[in-house]
């Protein structure tokens, strides 16, 4: 079989770990393209990178007949039209996190997709990680879960042309951030939540610097929170209780980059790792197959839209007015 042919929207400082070095590691995918906002913009990026071809614009690549998956690596405000742009020029689409700017957007996307007939996928990379499966496995043994926190904070200093400070761009942290924990709660959960209370503190352009949040699932709540704050260390973390124990897992976003599964089952204690490759290693290998084999995944149809939606009631009750704030080109 030929390889799966990718082309990169986007000169993204993501793009070398979530694409180009996974590619690298197989023999059925190849980077083949990459456009930017600018001709010597691309230019520079597949020098450094050794992709064959470049565009100083994202309607050159889309043209392209010769490139079958296109990787959206765009800011937020641009993963809607850029993908549907593609799904359009009949490529598959794997676009980054989040999804889009709203449930609307995403639903729109879908519509696109199915009327296409080309795969729509959103890279949420951890989700293919084996730790995931174990989450789910260790969920199932000590619920049914009554309570869960998930939380994600990485400091990310004030700079009003950084993208996740951005309104423009479609910045925050709960788009940034707070996505993962999100959908690290309705993985575990396999179920939708209402949001009984958020709050935010906003950054000097008014998107939010920090949010917290506490969603009720049937039967259960659970809090997140996500912060930009330069104050702040990394932290990723995910932890939830039943009936028969308590588990925490430190990590469930990089698990490659060092993780840890503390858990309390029946009254024992045991600390566990789970191995696997990067995440964008096992998201690769995923969607290459799922190209081949027409099978679902995980985190394309009705999962980025659930996501979405969560956000958007997030922001609500939070009092946040994205629609107020959201504009600009979104050009990378």
């Amino acid at each position: 079989m030929s390889p799966l042919r990718v082309g990169i929207l986007g000169a993204a400082g993501i793009a070398p770990a979530s694409m180009i070095r996974p590619a690298r590691r197989r023999d059925d995918v190849e980077v083949v393209a990459i456009a930017a906002s600018s001709a010597d913009r691309a230019a520079a990026f597949a020098r450094r990178h050794g992709i064959d071809r470049s565009y100083g614009s994202y309607d050159a690549l889309l043209a392209d007949p010769a490139i079958d998956l296109v990787y959206v690596a765009l800011p937020p405000v641009s993963h809607a039209p850029w993908s549907i742009a593609a799904l359009r020029a009949g490529k598959h689409v794997l676009c980054e996190k989040p999804f889009a700017l709203d449930a609307g957007q995403a639903r729109t996307m879908n519509d696109v997709a199915a009327d296409t007939g080309m795969r729509l996928v959103e890279a949420f990379h951890d989700r293919y990680h084996p730790l995931s499966a174990r989450i789910s496995e260790l969920a199932a043994l000590v619920g049914p879960v009554r309570d869960a926190a998930a939380t994600f904070t990485a400091p990310v200093p004030f700079d009003p042309d950084e993208l996740r400070h951005s309104p423009g761009l479609g910045g925050g942290a709960l788009m940034d951030l707070g996505c993962y924990p999100v959908h690290w709660l309705r993985t575990l959960f396999g179920d939708e939540p209402v949001v009984i209370e958020a709050s935010a503190r906003p950054n000097p352009l008014g998107v939010d610097e920090s949010i917290t949040a506490r969603l009720g699932f049937a039967g259960a709540t659970a809090r997140l929170s996500a912060s930009l704050a330069a104050d702040l260390p990394f932290e990723a973390r995910l932890a939830f209780e039943g009936d028969r124990g308590r588990v925490e897992v430190d990590n469930p976003l990089f698990p490659a980059q060092g993780h840890s599964i503390r858990s309390r089952v029946d009254g024992v204690d045991r600390v566990e790792t789970v191995a696997g490759q990067e995440t964008y290693d096992h998201q690769l290998a995923a969607v290459v197959a799922a190209l081949a084999d027409g099978m679902p995944l995980p985190t394309e149809g009705e999962d980025p839209v659930a996501t979405m939606t969560v956000i958007d009631a997030i922001y609500a009750a939070a009092g946040v007015d994205r629609g107020a704030l959201v504009g600009g080109s979104g050009t990378r």
